[in-house]
């Protein structure tokens, strides 16, 4: 049997092909009994095949481990969070229709008519809100916060 489990190459262990493969095929064999070991063995062995073949078709199969993993260089997003954390702080002390205005304008990314038609008035109140809206949130949260970036258009909770 340790002949079959050769099959993986020499990345894989051949015990490791073996010991799935027989616990399954010992499971099979002992119900069925041990009427005819011939293809008991036959079984045993094609099972063991198998495994091998499910071996060598896995991702990790193929992966090369390294010494010394690569720098990634992951951007830390603290500040970021903390800003859009304070940011939904102060739009919850906004009065309500600036509140809206700003809501339906940027996070839902409605236009300017749609946004008049979802709060039932005209696209000058949507305007004027809006103006309001953000400039008590660039007061309260200061001049260098970016309210609105380009890179997200869309504020999340």
């Amino acid at each position: 049997m340790m002949r079959i489990g050769l099959l993986g190459a020499s990345k894989i262990a051949p015990r490791a092909i073996i010991q799935p493969a027989a616990v399954s095929a010992d499971a099979v064999i002992t119900a069925v009994g041990a009427r005819d070991m011939a293809k008991a063995e036959a079984y045993a062995r094609r099972t063991i095949v198998n495994t091998a073949i499910s071996w060598r078709r896995r991702r990790s199969f193929h992966e090369r481990p390294v010494d010394v993993m690569p720098d990634v260089g992951v951007a830390d997003r603290v500040d970021e969070l903390a800003t859009r954390d304070a940011l939904w702080a102060q739009l919850q002390l906004l009065p309500p229709r600036q509140r809206a205005a700003i809501v339906l304008r940027y996070y839902l990314d409605l236009s300017e008519a749609q946004t008049a038609e979802a709060m039932g008035c005209s696209v000058g109140a949507v305007k004027s809100q809006t103006s309001a809206g953000l400039g008590r949130l660039r007061d309260r949260m200061g001049p260098e916060v970016a309210l609105f970036t380009t890179t997200d258009q869309r504020m999340t909770p």
